[in-house]
């Protein structure tokens, strides 16, 4: 018995320190930091990331093995900051800055399409472009019931100045034809802030999208966090930004061995169909607590941004350990709330785990999990980057990060099927059906179910009355296994409405609404 406990404990530790889901491998080419990553709701074993300086990668097996490639733009020049969305007929986008052959150093935003069955890139179109003045740390988000694009970034009037005179705003463009065209940037920020930046520069925009087309940005700067909303594409916005927090010590602090730090701002909104749906949510980290003590914080709106709770502490170790570079996603599938941040509380040195953060209620509590297999020593002679990312989507995770040992940087990705070790119910439940995406839809929708036994299945879809619309498996034996499909309804003559996806078997039935708009 005594052996056994000992066992367990054992198990526990390893579990507790050297993590417990499988690290990947991306790249070591070009020093890569900055990453970015997406997966595509409608086939989620296609994801595409990118790195600084212009290194594109793409997996098209959920994440075990990637492809690298050069993103060039004969145009307009590839210069850093990647931002990668998809767009919901799976084609992907990499947002970045300029350095154009004709044109000065970023003094536009560029965008370029892949096609990643073709494996090809577009050489780009571009937005915000305005003189000399430099345009900087652009983020992206797509409407999934319009496929709109919406991209917010940093202007510096003149990067790097403390002239009282030149000054930083947060600016906005949209596409409404996947980034072929761009509306003109407009300003949507009520206070500017200086050019240095650092604390008093306004920075951090990152775009979410609500579950009415509504779009959400907060970001940070001389008032300290503060949020604007658009409830019309963008076309107007709030007279005045509304306060969240003060992010005291602000977004630019130091971390020993990292080359540079912040704490910047993101933006997410629930779309989902759970209970959370229309929450936004902002996450950030700060020095509040000491400069020993950098922690992840979380703030939540439920009532489309006019008021905020009072900030929460993300991580849950004890006081007086740094965690730093967060990044959050919300899996539109269920409503989950994924964070992944890089984390020095198992140690008294500059040792740096990577952890990733969940929650399950909306915010409300958090668990905290070691994701990555072993820790690394950083050095602050090597630029470390500015952020990480993660991607979600029907409890498939995919977070990603840079890693320095010394010197020496490379990129990684663990895989995380938050599915695995749930316990089943006591009636063996032998399948699960995942929400289609986008939901509301246009002309068609995408889905999956997963089987985990052999099982007679009938798949079909209804109307909001019970009247079937159409038997896509009827009653069949299927195999084990996940399952994507499209679910076109232009094939039926729908006209704009909620229909329901029912899957059921001998042992249960499962639905999910759907929204369709015309």
């Amino acid at each position: 018995m005594r052996r056994l406990l000992l066992f367990c404990i054992v198990i526990v530790f390893a579990t507790q320190l050297f993590g417990q889901y499988e690290n990947i491998l991306i790249g070591t080419s070009q020093s890569p930091n900055e990453p970015s990553i997406i997966m595509n709701p409608k086939n989620p074993d296609q994801l595409v990331a990118g790195s600084n300086l212009r290194s594109y990668y793409y997996s098209i097996d959920g994440g075990y093995n990637w492809t690298r490639g050069n993103l060039v733009s004969e145009q307009y020049g590839v210069w850093g900051d990647p931002c990668i969305i998809v767009d919901t007929a799976g084609d992907f986008y990499f947002f970045h800055l300029s350095n154009p052959p004709q044109g000065n150093w970023i003094d536009r935003i560029v965008c370029q399409k892949f096609d990643i069955d073709a494996v090809e890139w577009n050489d780009g179109t571009y937005m915000g472009l305005n003189g000399t003045k430099a345009q900087d740390k652009e983020w992206a988000v797509v409407d999934s019931a319009t496929n709109t694009i919406y991209v917010t970034w940093t202007q510096f009037d003149q990067y790097g100045t403390s002239d009282d005179d030149k000054f930083s705003n947060i600016m906005f463009s949209k596409s409404a034809d996947t980034g072929e065209t761009w509306s003109d940037a407009v300003q949507i920020n009520e206070i500017s802030g200086d050019c240095i930046d650092s604390d008093n520069t306004t920075e951090g925009a990152v775009p979410a999208v609500g579950p009415n087309g509504e779009v959400y940005v907060a970001w940070s700067g001389p008032a300290g966090l503060v949020f604007d909303r658009s409830l019309d594409g963008g076309e107007t916005w709030l007279d005045e930004d509304i306060f969240i927090d003060a992010h005291p010590t602000g977004w630019n602090y130091d971390i020993p061995g990292i080359n540079r730090a912040n704490g910047l701002p993101i933006t997410c909104c629930d779309i989902s169909n759970s209970p959370y749906q229309g929450n936004i949510y902002v996450n950030w980290s700060d020095q509040r607590n000491g400069e020993d003590d950098t922690d992840i914080w979380f703030s939540k709106s439920t009532d489309g941004g006019n008021t905020w709770t009072e900030a929460k502490r993300v991580n849950d170790d004890e006081p007086g350990k740094q965690q730093f570079f967060t990044w959050m996603t919300v899996d539109h599938a269920n409503g989950d709330i994924y964070f992944v941040f890089y984390d020095r509380r198992n140690y008294d040195d500059r040792n740096t785990d990577v952890y990733m953060a969940r929650s399950t209620d909306g915010g409300e509590t958090f668990e905290n999990i070691l994701i990555s297999e072993s820790p690394f020593i950083p050095s602050s002679g090597v630029f470390f980057g500015d952020y990480t990312n993660i991607t979600a989507f029907n409890y498939q995770v995919r977070p990603i990060w840079a890693r320095a040992d010394g010197t020496s940087m490379s990129l990684w990705t663990a895989i995380i099927d938050m599915t695995v070790g749930i316990d089943e119910p006591e009636d063996n439940i032998p399948f699960s059906l995942a929400q289609n995406y986008p939901n509301p839809f246009t002309e068609s929708t995408y889905y999956s179910y997963k089987l985990t036994e052999p099982s007679e299945i009938t798949l079909a879809v209804y109307d909001i009355y019970g009247r079937l619309i159409t038997v896509i498996v009827d009653n069949e034996m299927v195999l084990p296994g996940k399952y994507n499909a499209e679910f076109d309804a232009g094939k039926f003559n729908l006209k704009s409405g909620v229909y329901f996806l029912v899957l059921n078997s001998r042992k249960k039935v499962e639905k999910r609404q759907m929204v369709l708009v015309e």
